[in-house]
């Protein structure tokens, strides 16, 4: 009991939860100091050459922490031409951002990318606790934030409606256009594929019976709620761990879609 105690009192000192908002927008019951910034990690999805645009809007507007991922895009080709993101390779930029700034981010985006014709798609994904130092940071900020939202005219954040999920899959390299054709028939309309690193406890490979291959691919799909379990479904049964793909498929709940288009998406709306 005393260890427990001891552990959970340094998950304090090195973590600290963040706001978390209850089904509706409204503010959990229990809720933290006002002082407390709500975070949210914000996604791009654009061209592979359009990449350098969205870190150019992330460095203008002094967002501390983003990262950039190369991946392969799989949508058919009217969503491509619906998105405007034509091009093969595709860019998958992350950043940790206070809620408020979410819709001047998306604003200057649109700004960018419509001076060369392109698109693009972006989202928002809940976390629910950050490290202390890192929180201490965005805390600084928070009324600075606040003023250059209001200074851009930039409208309020929209509340979650957590109509959207984010299906990612691991999967032995080589496999990811038959797992795609999957997804497809089951109503997907595209995804995003990135080489990553596999890696695998013995203990694990063992209970499963699967042999981790070092190069795997994650590929990322954003669907609708109605669509999310016919699709992880399908992939599972052709695709899943007992298949030559060995795929480990999950899914996150996503707050917000919004287009990078300012033909479809206006100001800020998805």
């Amino acid at each position: 009991m005393a260890k427990d105690k001891k552990r959970d009192s340094l998950f304090v000192k090195l973590f600290s939860q963040l706001p978390v908002k209850a089904p509706g927008g409204q503010q959990a019951a229990k809720t933290p100091k006002p002082e407390m910034p709500e975070l949210t990690l914000l996604f791009f999805i654009v061209d592979w050459e359009r990449a350098h645009d969205i870190s150019g809007v992330f460095e203008e507007e002094k967002v501390r922490f983003h990262y950039i991922v190369r991946g392969k895009g799989t949508a058919n080709s009217e969503m491509l031409h619906l998105l405007g993101i034509d091009a093969v390779e595709k860019a998958v930029v992350i950043c940790m951002e206070q809620l408020v700034m979410i819709p001047v981010l998306i604003k200057e985006a649109r700004k960018k990318l419509s001076a060369h014709n392109a698109s693009g798609i972006a989202f928002t994904v809940p976390f629910s606790a950050i490290n202390s130092p890192i929180l201490r940071v965005f805390k600084e900020s928070i009324h600075k934030n606040e003023k250059i939202a209001e200074e851009q005219n930039a409208p309020p954040p929209k509340p979650p409606d957590h109509s959207h999920h984010l299906i990612l899959s691991v999967i032995n390299q080589g496999y990811s256009n038959d797992f795609m054709n999957t997804a497809r028939e089951a109503g997907a309309s595209g995804g995003t594929v990135i080489n990553v690193r596999g890696q695998a406890h013995e203990g694990v490979v063992k209970f499963f019976g699967i042999s981790v291959q070092k190069e795997r691919e994650l590929i990322i799909m954003l669907t609708s709620e109605q669509k999310k379990d016919p699709i992880m479904q399908a992939v599972f049964e052709a695709h899943g761990l007992g298949s030559k793909a060995q795929g480990i498929i999950f899914s996150l709940p996503v707050e917000r879609v919004m287009s990078l288009s300012l033909v479809l998406g206006g100001e800020y709306d998805e």
